[in-house]
């Protein structure tokens, strides 16, 4: 084959798709293989665009920049419309870049006067290490050591060394309260604020860290499944390296116009189909999601689910996608649709249970009032809290005034046999109100349960959480 030839042939298959084509002629052919590429680049591109979404959701409403120290001084509230967030502890997301400065200093401080827990991640979520109480550095604190990819100089000794495969990153890190009280509130802000993060190559003499406090602003980084998350994969493509495991999405992500080192510029036929596209993976997304947490039963018969699916993920991504036969990029897509972060070691500091249906297996509705029964002596060493969201969003309910209850919240009310009763409804049962959280009338919510420090009995099925009951 000349030269000419190969040459026209790639050009055929780059020009742009006709959406008037004729069932069964090859244009038509050639964009429903250009839509099927567009929804596969959504399912694996997920985790990077989530993570991407958040980042620029920092540039645009906050002062916030590359290797600085985003953080909320107060619990979140509403405003903060990111993937399941917990609104019972302080957050602190640095994000780093390494392009420009090389490694990244990050500094913990001893578990004394609070407790981290916390998670490095590469550009696509992937886990470096964990850091904090359930974390490499186990409470002590330490120097935790980011190389940019491909980094191949020596190391100076007194740090823990992670190697990444990307230029940017964050750190997902939760200052822990120790009760609900405001001035223990005030201490998790202030343990959490001695963290540093700065260049190695400032490490004699390191310039003090930049907090910016993002409470009380309005923070979007909900997937768009429209032209926005095509924007932001092409952003991702242009700026990080590509990876081995991901060699084969080259060709899949130039035919959608995603190409390194040129102008992602799609025309309006294309644009209209990228939509369609997105459209149709969301579909997909959402139908799976339910079908995995209805299908994920933690204890055989209950409502509660950790699916096997999301596991599997975590595994694989706790290991870096070492096993040349497990790459779950289906599982992994579906998990980052809905939540953000991944933990090097699932299980040490904190599990989650979610239910999406109440006992008798109808669809949470926000209309109705529902109460849970947590049973006394809780496998925890530090607390737990059931949070809901919007179902079809996965973020906070907007204009709510409140997310959560947890055993640390004020005046939780505490029945006479050590259990908890929890309400959820768009009305307080009467004298309930300390241990309500407020739905919407108009829309399904999902509950998340979170079991910070989890002890055996959770593992082993001893105790059990009892499902949701409707109760109006």
């Amino acid at each position: 084959m000349n030269k000419e030839t190969t040459q026209g042939i790639i050009a055929a298959a780059t020009q742009p798709v006709s959406l008037d084509a004729r069932p069964g002629t090859f244009p038509e052919i050639k964009r429903q293989v250009l839509q099927h590429r567009a929804i596969e680049a959504i399912i694996w591109g997920m985790p990077a665009v989530n993570r991407d979404l958040m980042y620029q959701a920092m540039l645009r409403e906050t002062a916030c920049r590359d290797n600085q120290m985003l953080y909320w001084s107060r619990l979140l509230d509403w405003k903060t419309q990111t993937l399941t967030p917990n609104t019972d502890v302080i957050y602190f997301t640095p994000y780093f870049d390494s392009k420009e400065v090389g490694p990244i200093v990050l500094e913990i401080p001893p578990a004394d006067d609070g407790a981290i827990v916390g998670h490095i991640m590469d550009a696509w979520q992937m886990p470096l290490e964990d850091i904090g109480v359930a974390g490499v550095d186990q409470g002590k604190g330490g120097k935790y050591l980011i190389l940019p990819p491909r980094y191949n100089e020596k190391v100076p000794e007194g740090y823990i060394v992670l190697p990444s495969l990307t230029y940017k990153g964050y750190a997902l890190i939760r200052s822990v309260l120790k009760s609900g009280s405001e001035e223990d509130l005030a201490k998790a802000v202030e343990y959490g604020k001695r963290m540093k993060i700065y260049p190695l190559s400032q490490a004699q003499a390191p310039p003090p860290t930049v907090y910016v406090d993002a409470a009380g602003v309005l923070y979007d980084s909900t997937i768009p499944y429209d032209i926005r998350f095509f924007e932001s994969l092409d952003r991702i493509v242009q700026y990080e390296p590509w990876l081995e495991r991901d060699r084969t999405l080259i060709d899949t992500l130039r035919m959608i116009g995603i190409e390194k080192g040129k102008p992602f510029a799609p025309d309006a036929e294309c644009t209209k189909l990228l939509n369609e596209a997105a459209a149709q993976g969301h579909a997909f997304l959402d139908g799976t999601y339910k079908e995995v947490v209805r299908g994920g039963a933690f204890v055989k018969g209950s409502r509660w689910s950790f699916p096997e699916s999301i596991g599997l993920v975590f595994k694989a991504s706790q290991e870096q996608f070492a096993d040349p036969n497990l790459y779950p990029v289906d599982a992994r897509g579906l998990l980052f649709s809905f939540i953000f972060f991944t933990p090097k070691r699932m299980g040490e500091g904190q599990f989650y249970l979610m239910a999406i249906d109440d006992k008798e297996g109808q669809t949470l509705d926000g209309g109705k009032t529902y109460r849970l029964n947590i049973p006394a002596n809780a496998p925890i060493r530090q607390y737990w809290s059931a949070t809901i969201y919007d179902f079809k969003t996965h973020a906070l309910i907007r204009e709510i005034s409140h997310a959560a209850r947890s055993s640390q919240s004020p005046g939780l009310q505490v029945n006479a046999d050590g259990s908890v009763d929890l309400y959820f409804g768009p009305r307080a049962p009467e004298g309930k109100e300390s241990n309500w959280t407020p739905t919407d009338p108009n829309g399904e919510f999902e509950i998340l349960f979170r079991f910070y420090g989890p002890l055996p009995s959770l593992f082993d099925k001893t105790w059990v959480l009892p499902d949701v009951e409707r109760i109006e």
